[in-house]
């Protein structure tokens, strides 16, 4: 098969781009928080931060999946500290900043990954209670994430964070109203912390993935794929190391002059407005 083929069987080389000089070096002696690393895009993260020669805290609610994951980067030769933590609860998160500088002295990068949907449904029809949930782990999820973040940040002479929005976050998407919203709320939260610390030497950014292998993604059938990837440029559907090495740039001393940004991981389809 070509890299050309409209297929979702086939990796981009990843462990080959891993074992690159500059990958290694990339976050080499930093100290980095990624939430929702439990699986997903946040565990593809923690692994190539780790890989890239940060020391990894990571955070999702789900203890046992988290300190898999943690296990695994430390079976490779990586730092991972799990910590189990519901970024909706302000002093979780506050503890989990705490144990990072308990643990490692110092904090210089995040990734706030972590985030809750909701199944596609008409606004008028969607429940308090689903959209509480939604906006309570996507929108103050990421606030109380940077609100301690950021002291820390500050303390050891700056860093970089990155906080996951979507593609979702710069369009309209039928059903998903809640959603829509915290994702869109994200970005303009990322804008207005990127202007509150661009001259303190913490830069601010966002990552908007389109359609991703997400476990939801996944448990498609081949046909179900099918229209999905046709809304796509590229003609695929990307993988969670894609983004993961996206955040991983983001964060590292080469995106030095980048701030307030949202930067689209999507095969090209915002280019077309969709």
């Amino acid at each position: 098969m070509t890299p050309n083929q409209t297929t979702t069987s086939v990796a981009p080389p990843f462990e080959a781009l891993a074992t690159m000089p500059a990958q290694r070096d990339l976050l080499r002696n930093k100290v980095a928080i990624i939430t929702g690393a439990s699986r997903g895009i946040g565990a593809a993260a923690a692994r190539v931060f780790a890989q890239a020669g940060a020391s990894v805290v990571l955070a999702a609610r789900n203890a046992d999946a988290l300190e898999v994951v943690a296990a695994g980067i430390r079976a490779s030769g990586g730092q991972a500290l799990a910590v189990p933590t519901d970024v909706g609860d302000a002093l979780a998160v506050e503890r989990l900043v705490k144990q990072t500088l308990d643990m490692y002295g110092r904090l210089d990068a995040a990734f706030n990954n972590a985030g809750e949907g909701h199944m596609p449904t008409p606004l008028a029809d969607l429940t308090m209670e689903d959209f509480d949930r939604a906006i309570r782990g996507i929108l103050k999820g990421t606030f109380f994430s940077m609100k301690y973040e950021i002291p820390a940040l500050l303390a050891t002479g700056g860093g970089a964070i990155v906080n996951m929005a979507s593609t979702a976050g710069l369009s309209g998407v039928r059903g998903m109203g809640a959603y829509v919203a915290g994702k869109h709320a994200v970005i303009g939260l990322t804008k207005s912390a990127a202007l509150d610390y661009a001259a303190r030497g913490v830069r601010v950014n966002a990552v908007a993935p389109g359609p991703i292998l997400s476990e939801r993604i996944l448990s498609l059938s081949e046909q179900a794929r099918e229209p999905i990837m046709r809304a796509v440029p590229m003609g695929r559907i990307g993988w969670p190391e894609e983004v993961a090495y996206t955040a991983a740039w983001l964060c590292s001393d080469y995106a030095s002059f980048i701030t307030g940004a949202t930067l689209s991981i999507d095969g090209g389809r915002m280019a077309g407005g969709a």
